[in-house]
């Protein structure tokens, strides 16, 4: 394709898949860790780490990502002065795997505490019973076998993430959507091309790790 074959647009498509996989990246790991955490807190004995979970959980998977998004740079950056690097680009990049992050924890959380009600609960109590702590008896004992039964819903969480990655564009970064938004200004003609060229390149991505999540979650499934 012409378009393509120049040099200066193809840089400028590589340039926005990349910070897509980066902020996929920086966005998984964040919401996988505060997930993690939340969920923990929803199963806590101790009434106000649940009431906090259950909170953080109805507010931000009830908010739209944009929403967020905006408050990141406009709240923390541009208002409370939260600068994170010198660089604006690399800047900006943070508060979208910020915003990402806090707003998929909340799902990764729900499929966390999902994956731990399979658990039979006869399992934490003879951990108890043996004198495992709250923390030990999660750790060692109720999300291993969790974790296994939740690949296919992380999966698909993480996959979304991937599609949500374009609108940290909003706040300037590069990304895909504002690369195929430039290379449309510029070649006015090939419009549908190009879009083809991008949509097709999340496919090629995506429908592949959708399987791969599908077969791995075959793979580590408890059987019972």
């Amino acid at each position: 394709m012409n378009v393509f074959s120049d040099p200066a647009n193809f840089d400028v498509y590589v340039t926005g898949f990349l910070w897509i996989l980066k902020l996929t990246i920086g966005g998984t790991v964040g919401a996988l860790v505060l997930g993690v955490l939340l969920a923990a807190m929803r199963v806590s004995p101790v009434p106000v780490l649940r009431g906090f979970g259950a909170a953080w959980v109805n507010t931000f998977r009830n908010t739209p990502l944009t929403l967020i998004i905006f408050f990141c740079y406009f709240g923390l950056y541009a208002t409370l002065g939260l600068t994170i690097s010198d660089n604006l680009e690399r800047n900006n990049y943070w508060l979208g795997v910020i915003g990402l992050a806090v707003y998929t924890a909340a799902f990764v959380c729900e499929a966390i505490r999902s994956g731990i009600n399979t658990v039979p609960a006869g399992q934490a109590e003879a951990a108890r019973a043996i004198g495992m702590s709250f923390r030990q008896t999660l750790t060692m004992i109720v999300l291993p076998q969790a974790g296994r039964t939740v690949v296919a819903p992380l999966g698909s969480i993480f996959i979304a993430l991937a599609k949500n990655s374009t609108i940290v564009g909003t706040i300037g970064l590069a990304e895909s959507s504002n690369a195929m938004k430039e290379l449309i200004n510029a070649n006015g003609d090939v419009v549908i091309p190009i879009f083809l060229v991008f949509a097709g390149t999340f496919a090629a991505v995506l429908i592949p790790s959708g399987y791969a999540f599908g077969w791995l979650a075959n793979r580590l499934a408890v059987k019972r």
